[in-house]
């Protein structure tokens, strides 16, 4: 499924892992029946593996340097306002070809079992051995809230 426009984007709210995979659910249930519609850029199955890559990276390391000092810095600044209000759409990684990584383009089952298992683990408690490129050092609660908010963001673009 390609992506079409960005006029049908969801926004969404997850308040727990729980509820995001209740969601990933409903997204595969929906490809499953022929129904799930991809607006934005990206296909399903893209959407759904690079949420699932950013939450690995945290287990097995991140494919990208840290950020500048300068822009880890601002960014920690405004960290709080990004958990509790959102991300924003459009964002881009400086430097970085197509703007950001883990944008692979799997068959929409494969990514949402992909992503299902990536928030089993998170959800597991299991520490992360690697910081964020972007953040540095993050509470695990925070680390939870950023994927979440990350979800949040990219899910939107998914339709049923």
């Amino acid at each position: 499924m390609n992506a079409s426009n960005s006029s049908s984007y969801r926004k969404l709210r997850f308040d727990s892992i729980q509820e995001c995979i209740d969601e990933v659910h409903r997204i595969a249930q929906a490809q499953e029946q022929g129904t799930l519609k991809a607006s934005g850029n990206w296909t399903a199955g893209e959407v759904l593996s690079h949420v699932a890559a950013w939450i690995e990276y945290g287990y097995v390391g991140y494919p990208i340097k840290p950020l500048p000092f300068f822009i880890r810095w601002l960014l920690r600044v405004r960290l709080r306002k990004m958990l509790d209000v959102g991300m924003t759409k459009g964002v881009r990684i400086p430097g970085i070809k197509e703007g950001t990584t883990g944008i692979d383009d799997l068959p929409t089952g494969q990514a949402a079992q992909r992503l299902l298992l990536a928030l089993d683990r998170l959800a597991s408690n299991e520490p992360t051995p690697y910081d964020s490129p972007a953040f540095g050092k993050m509470s695990h609660e925070d680390r939870i809230k950023l994927n979440l908010r990350h979800a949040e963001l990219h899910l939107g673009f998914l339709s049923y």
